[in-house]
């Protein structure tokens, strides 16, 4: 650890406080974060250099992680962000996560978030533009897996999808970027390796929706604001659901 190092609030951090201090960056620990350490030591095992080193446990409790150089995207998205490369590049990255965890997805206990049927790797459970980090316009890495829990691999891709194909009500992506919807979607999944089909993105994004509404109306208790997002989920997971149910 660097001693006496400053510390910087880092923005986001939607559930914990999150600081830098020179080369790392530290938040509050939990029991989840033993599984997380082991997840990220996994990652790095594999050659996966986009994502957090773990460093351990500070004196006063805090997990201790690698700064990732770069900058997250966040609301409202840049222009920039609708480029296929990182679209492609992004699902890519999730294929490679996911395949360097599998062997820890038996881990049944002692994850943030739920454990998810039918367990296939663990999942990131954000995987988001606002969790990945970029430089000069190209996706660098991934942060934020302090929610990873194993589950479908479905799971993680069908949120990436509905971020940034995007099906999000409040994407604020360009017309050229919405009318490209199917082809966007083929190009994630193709550069995931994934052989799911429309139908079953579409119900498992609505099935990942149904469980984000439940998780922000009951932290809107403590942050009101949050109930808008809710609602938001709940109307995009019924549209999803009748577009599926369509065919």
């Amino acid at each position: 650890m660097i001693e006496g190092a400053s510390e910087t609030v880092l923005a986001g951090g939607n559930m914990n406080a999150v600081v830098r201090a020179g080369a790392e960056v530290r938040r509050p620990a939990g029991a989840w974060t033993a599984n997380v350490h082991a997840l990220l030591r996994a990652l790095e095992r594999s050659g996966i250099s986009e994502t957090p080193r773990a460093l351990g446990i500070a004196p006063d409790g805090r997990e201790r992680l690698s700064y990732l150089p770069g900058e997250a995207a966040h609301y409202p998205l840049p222009e920039w962000l609708w480029d296929d490369a990182i679209l492609m590049d992004s699902a890519r990255l999730l294929r490679r996560i996911h395949d360097a965890s599998a062997g820890l997805a038996r881990i049944g206990t002692g994850w943030r978030s739920p454990v998810r049927e039918p367990v296939e790797v663990v999942c990131h459970n954000d995987f988001a533009p606002y969790n990945l980090i970029f430089d000069r316009h190209r996706l660098v890495g991934v942060i934020d897996f302090d929610t990873a829990s194993p589950g479908p691999r479905l799971w993680d891709l069908a949120y990436l999808a509905y971020r940034l194909v995007p099906y999000v009500e409040d994407a604020g992506a360009p017309v050229h970027v919405l009318d490209a919807e199917e082809r966007r979607r083929e190009l994630l999944l193709s550069a995931y390796g994934s052989d799911a089909s429309a139908q079953e993105l579409w119900l498992m994004m609505a099935t990942r929706l149904d469980a984000l509404a439940e998780d922000s109306r009951r932290r809107a208790q403590t942050r009101p604001e949050l109930d808008g997002h809710a609602a938001m989920y709940e109307r995009d997971a019924a549209r999803l659901r009748a577009r599926a149910e369509r065919g």
